[in-house]
């Protein structure tokens, strides 16, 4: 993460102890950080995210949405994630429903063009809006 993006956020977001611990075990293959920047909030995801580390990747987001007020948004920045099976698309997609009952809009960060397809196979392009960096999806419309 280069130092001007770093400074684009106001604070670090603290989550559950729980959640800390899980991804935080050395046999962790999700790690991620959490700020928020005004009514937004932002996860920065990496490393792999499937069906043996699904249930952390599924608190991570349900807490970090938790945090979001309107009119958010809500932004999931998957561009250092390596894998993302379908189970982690779903969990993005439940939690969008979700947010947008609470006036909250996710939007997902990929540069990845595989990311795009798998969004568009599974029918989610209209649950799951993609952007190429954390600034476009904190200032789309």
């Amino acid at each position: 993460m280069n130092v001007a993006r770093a400074e684009s956020y106001t604070t670090h977001v603290m989550l559950s102890t729980r959640l800390a611990t899980e991804l935080g075990e050395p046999h962790s293959t999700l790690r991620a950080v959490t700020r928020r920047h005004d009514s937004a909030v932002v996860i920065s995801a990496g490393g792999e995210i499937d069906a043996a580390n699904e249930h952390t990747w599924r608190r991570l987001v349900r807490e970090a949405a938790a945090i979001a007020t309107a009119p958010g948004p809500f932004v999931v920045d998957i561009n250092d994630v390596a894998f993302m099976g379908c189970c982690a698309f779903a969990v993005l997609a439940e939690e969008a429903q979700r947010c947008r009952r609470q006036g909250v809009e996710l939007r997902v960060v990929s540069l990845d063009p595989g990311v795009q397809r798998v969004v568009d196979a599974c029918g989610l392009s209209g649950v799951l809006p993609l952007h190429p960096t954390v600034e476009s999806a904190l200032t789309a419309a």
